[in-house]
């Protein structure tokens, strides 16, 4: 199946009993069982439920993996993963990371003794020389948010096998139809689902697909018994969204380069933070492991003043935390998404008050050109 027949025909589709093309929302939390312990492959909605499961063994098919897991938000489904790992052991991320996976592992999961050491894992040097003894896994965002840093997936699952760690994913950026993290190498995938996947804005959900049984075995452990599950509801509004993923991102591909050669070339714009660009530093690397750059742009406008001043006017552009959905989406990182990382930190990283970021929806580009150059006028 190539991807877009992959996005409607994949997982579980429709209902044997009474051929309904869509999949019914099970909205049920039990089960009757024949005798104590003979039931019909479900007990207990919390453990399992027959829509949720349609949308698990959907994902693990568009990421190419063994088993996926379908959870209440991403960082419900970021924090199951890390519960993977135990009191003591050790996590290398990428420093440029979404500033609620920052939040959870330096506020949260640090008072119950996971380490983690935050490097550029676009350079592979960096990422050797945070490898410690006690470390068991590498967590990846590529591209990164806000800066759109671009990661050699291959080569850090290379380095991990070698060294005997797992290689963790965040594919939201840029989703399954662009990007195959597990044939690439990884071990896990994760995903704010409430993003690209759900694509309209009415769904919070997060999943995780794993390459191994082993793996599989872990993952529904933790997801059992810490319960952040997502519902039947929801996890039929994430299935009819994934149907339209190949078109709408290939929208969101299109407009995103228009609007990034015209933020690039604009005198009130200083630096354009968009792969799809020959001048960025990822450019060749994007192009090597997927097969298109996103929608994602962040870029300078110089100060806190001026980013206010052209929120401001314009009209197109929803001012909204979240990304990934049909309508384009405006945010300041400083202040918004990344707020809860310490300002010396954002900073450091290259997040200055001044940045930007849009999700570049999948209105008609024209009108996106025409209000974001008045707003900068």
């Amino acid at each position: 199946m190539r991807a877009k027949t992959k996005l409607i025909h994949a997982g579980i589709v429709g209902d044997e009993a009474t051929g309904a093309v869509s999949t019914p929302i099970y909205q049920v939390s039990t089960y009757k069982q024949e005798a104590v312990g003979k039931f019909k492959g479900y007990e207990y909605s919390r453990t399992g439920n027959p829509t949720r499961n349609a949308l698990e063994v959907l994902i693990s098919e568009l990421e190419g993996g063994v088993a996926g897991f379908a959870f209440a938000s991403g960082m419900a489904a970021t924090s199951s993963v890390m519960m993977l790992f135990s009191k003591g052991d050790h996590v290398i991320l990428t420093d440029d990371v979404y500033g609620g996976t920052y939040r959870v592992m330096t506020k949260v999961l640090n008072r119950f003794g996971i380490e983690a050491t935050f490097v550029d894992t676009s350079d592979l040097s960096n990422v050797e020389a945070a490898i410690l003894e006690n470390t068991k896994a590498i967590f990846l965002e590529t591209p990164t948010n806000p800066l759109l840093k671009i990661t050699d997936i291959q080569e850090i699952a290379k380095l991990a096998k070698e060294n005997g760690l797992l290689t963790i994913v965040d594919n939201t950026f840029i989703t399954p139809y662009f990007q195959q993290p597990i044939a690439l190498g990884a071990d896990i995938v994760v995903h704010s689902a409430t993003k690209y996947l759900g694509g309209h804005s009415d769904v919070v959900a997060g999943l995780v697909v794993v390459n191994s049984e082993q793996l599989a075995t872990d993952v529904h452990f933790v997801q059992n018994s810490v319960g952040a599950v997502l519902g039947p509801q929801d996890s039929w509004l994430l299935m009819r969204g994934i149907k339209t993923l190949g078109l709408r991102m290939e929208e969101h591909n299109l407009n995103a380069q228009r609007i990034a050669e015209f933020l690039d070339n604009h005198e009130a714009v200083g630096k354009v933070y968009y792969p799809g660009l020959a001048n960025h530093p990822g450019h060749e690397l994007m192009k090597k492991q997927t097969t298109g750059f996103g929608g994602m742009i962040s870029f300078d406008v110089g100060s806190e003043a001026k980013a206010d001043e052209l929120l401001s006017k314009l009209r197109y552009f929803t001012l909204a935390e979240s990304l990934g959905a049909v309508e384009s989406l405006i945010s300041v990182p400083a202040r918004m998404t990344h707020a809860s990382i310490p300002r010396e930190r954002r900073l450091e990283l290259g997040i200055t008050d001044g940045l930007v970021r849009i999700s570049v929806g999948i209105e008609d580009v024209e009108d996106l050109l025409e209000d974001l150059a008045q707003g900068l006028a």
